[in-house]
């Protein structure tokens, strides 16, 4: 399945600044943690408020290699866009990011150039799945890993990062995706539209548009899938937000995060501190989070999870 060509009415990757916050705002959740606690309380307490280091696994710093080379793919003039460049900056995006972040260079042992090769290889493999679905040559996106923020209740600020935003001539809106992970089962699925639906409803109360489509595209797989909200949803979405981050007060002022075992605990990092495999989670911070409008992007995901 191929996309449909949307053409921007905005030229250039530049998003539109992000409006400061209003005094009101005391919270702020991001997608990415709001799902943690939708999935396990007590992972959204690891991340959120103890800020435990995870140590990210192969298939997340390739998930982060590929936006990369995405992102920065249309820096070229659309008849640029092909294969061959996107895999000409595979390499050039790796050395890029292991500047930037000095801990990835940790993923492969030292001399391991093979299964460097090899990582970069796969990383071009889940590129050519993204031609097989799209072709960039007829888009020109009008933000790309772009933060956007909204108010809602008056005091949550909902923020996150849009992979990608299209504009239609007509003003229509379209929120895309990338997942480099295999298209998931239903149950995955829901997890990777409850984080585009967060989006629609930042751009809805933002830019008074709903959004025409939400597309995710699984690169692996190459397939599309599209959604399409409508307002009443999305104020059915919004009473879901502000009722979940009452739900993570409620569970901060007692200090109580109880785990909710699932599949995803096989890709978590904290296994060891879980009372669900006979651990012990460290004493409750006295001071809460060091900032609690900090609620930090989470990319990449552990598989099978955002990815």
């Amino acid at each position: 399945m191929t996309a449909e060509p949307v053409i921007d009415t905005q030229h250039g990757p530049t998003a539109p600044e992000v409006p400061p916050v209003p005094p009101t705002v005391r919270a702020s959740l991001s997608p990415s943690r709001a799902a943690d606690f939708k999935t396990c309380p007590l992972l959204y307490r690891f991340r959120s408020i103890d800020r435990l280091p995870e140590r990210p696994t192969v298939e997340q710093v390739r998930g982060t290699l590929v936006h990369a080379v995405l992102e920065r793919l249309f820096d070229l003039p659309a008849a640029a866009r092909t294969p061959e460049s996107a895999g000409d900056l595979v390499a050039p995006q790796w050395d890029r990011l292991v500047t930037e972040q000095p801990e990835l260079s940790t993923l492969f042992a030292e001399g391991d150039t093979a299964g460097l090769e090899g990582f970069l290889r796969s990383a071009a493999a889940l590129l050519e799945g993204y031609f097989t679905v799209e072709d960039p040559r007829r888009l020109e996106p009008a933000e790309r890993e772009a933060l956007i923020s909204a108010v809602v209740d008056d005091e949550l600020l909902i923020r996150g990062y849009l992979d990608r935003l299209d504009v239609a001539p007509d003003g229509a809106l379209r929120v895309v995706d990338y997942k480099t992970g295999g298209a998931p089962r239903e149950a995955f699925e829901a997890r990777a539209l409850f984080q585009l639906k967060f989006y629609a409803l930042v751009l809805w109360r933002t830019r008074g548009v709903v959004p025409r489509v939400l597309r995710l595209l699984y690169l692996k797989d190459a397939e599309v899938c599209d959604y399409s909200p409508d307002a009443d949803e999305l104020l059915r979405f919004e009473r879901t937000v502000v009722a979940l981050w009452r739900a993570i007060e409620q569970a901060t002022a007692r200090q109580d995060f109880r785990p909710r075992p699932s599949r995803l605990c096989d890709w978590c990092s904290h296994q060891a501190l879980c009372p669900s495999f006979g651990g012990t989670p460290p004493p409750f911070p006295v001071a809460g989070p060091a900032d609690p409008l900090t609620d930090a992007r989470s990319r990449p995901a552990a598989p099978g999870a955002d990815e």
